[in-house]
Formats: structure tokens, sequence, C-alpha cells
């Protein structure tokens, strides 16, 4: 079932009520997806699931206070680890693979260093490691100063190029392709709480890269070459100290690499997963 038409399901763990949906096949390694600041499942590229969704079983959800999954957001991106930790472990799988975009690629760190027995492999897109370089509001502040944009994430997500605006624009109508059941907008505090987690995660330094170095799972980091709201420099530092990693930068994008370049990244992504 694709991404437009998947039901969405909900499960309770410590707390919470968790909201999520499922596709792709029944067996095999689940591929659970953490998603970036402000997003919810319906911020998620149809383009990207439904691609992955072809080989695997795929699993998007809304984290705590996010969209339809009760809770008051964190405002740590180890209490979100936390609780991503508690909804994954009632999918029943003995172990997942993880793909985590910008804020979702800080909590899939977490998880990693944490779980290295009940987590494979993990893609992080467009990310930072704790104490790397962001700039989120900035980046927020000129979307959102921009009246003549359809849509702030043209702004934040793909580059001022005429290709990359295009792919953008195309973005734009894939996600909105959902018409019944979608998700409510996130509030205001958990917008806060999530700025919150992203800056003190990158404020809170970690000379010894301690959180990098403990994740023994093999890592695919995915960036935009242009990338203005967490640079591509994050990924080249996290690639240094990862045990087992591989670096992929696409050309001409910004924030939204995976989105720009979908069909690009399904292909990298499966590769790396069934290596």
């Amino acid at each position: 079932m694709p991404l437009e038409s998947a039901s969405t399901r909900f499960v309770e763990k410590a707390g919470i009520r968790f909201s999520y949906r499922r596709l792709g096949a029944r067996k095999g390694i689940p591929l659970v997806c953490l998603q970036h600041f402000a997003g919810s499942m319906d911020a998620w590229d149809p383009a990207v699931v439904d691609g992955l969704s072809l080989r695997r079983p795929v699993v998007i959800f809304n984290n705590t206070g996010v969209g339809q999954t009760s809770g008051t957001t964190p405002d740590s991106m180890y209490q979100m680890a936390e609780d991503a930790g508690a909804f994954i472990s009632t999918l029943g799988a003995r172990c997942v693979d993880l793909l985590g975009f910008s804020l979702g690629g800080m909590v899939a760190q977490v998880l990693a260093s944490q779980y290295p027995d009940g987590i494979r492999k993990v893609i992080l897109v467009d990310t930072a490691p704790q104490g790397g370089e962001q700039h989120l509001m900035e980046v927020l502040r000129d979307a959102m100063a921009r009246p003549d944009t359809p849509d702030p994430r043209l702004s934040m997500f793909f580059t001022s190029s005429v290709a990359s605006r295009a792919a953008g624009l195309e973005f734009l109508k894939r996600v909105r392709s959902r018409v019944a059941g979608r998700d409510p907008d996130n509030s205001e505090e958990t917008l806060r709480q999530q700025a919150k987690a992203l800056i003190g995660w990158c404020a809170s330094k970690d000379p010894k890269n301690n959180i990098l170095k403990s994740i023994q799972q093999p890592v695919l980091l995915i960036g935009g070459s242009q990338d203005r709201m967490l640079p591509p420099i994050n990924a080249m530092e996290m690639h240094r100290h990862l045990r087992d990693a591989q670096l992929i930068l696409y050309p001409d994008s910004g924030h939204g690499a995976i989105f720009q370049c979908p069909g690009r990244f399904v292909q990298h992504a499966q590769y790396f997963l069934n290596e």
C-alpha cells in the first residue's frame, strides 16, 4: 500500500500512544524512519518512502507530541531517542535499520550508540553530530520572510537554481498527495521543544566524539552539497570519526537532498541496506 493511502495505526508503550504507518513487505528487517524538525508522517516524500518499501518493510511514525502521537515533545535528543526506542520495541523485530533525516538523524545517532544489537544499519541524511554546525533559526527566518514562496520548504530544502527549484515544486506536489487522514499541524510548543533540542544538541560539544565512536554499525551518510541549515561539513566530520561509514553528497542540493533526488537516493539506500 503506498504512503498516500496507508492507514494510520496506533500502539501504546511507556504511557505514550504512538501513531504510525507500515508499508511494504510483511517479512524482513524493518526500516524505521525518523523525521525532521517540524515534520510529521505526512512530511515524508512518497517517492522516497514508497521506493524504499518495494523491497522491505518500512515504518514511519510520529514521536512523542508530534502529529497524532500523545504526550509532550521532549527538548532533548536523548529523551526523543528513549521514546523512539520504546516505539521500536513494539514492532516485535529482533533488529531494525534506521533512516534518520535532520533532527531524526540526531536521534538515530543516539539510538545506534545505545542499542548496538537491536540496530543493524543506519542511514543519516542531512544531519549533524553532537556539537556540529547548525543554522536552523537563520534559515527558518529567511524562508518565512519570502512572501513569493508557495511553501517555506521550497527555500529551506532546495537551492535557488532552476533545476533544484523545479525539483522542489515536484516534491511539494507529491507530499500533498495524501488527502484523507492527514496528520494535524504540529503545535507551537512542539516546534519550540524540537528547536531547543536541535540547537542544544549542536551547542553541546563532544570533543572526544564519544557518540560517533561508539556507533559500530555500518552507516551511510547522505547530504546536500549546499545545505544551509546543517552544512555538509557535518557529514564530513561524522565520516572522519565513524568506524564504518560511506559518504555521498548530492550536487546542487540543499537540506532536502533526498527529496530533490529521490530515485538516486532510493538506489543508494537499497544498495547499502542489501549489501
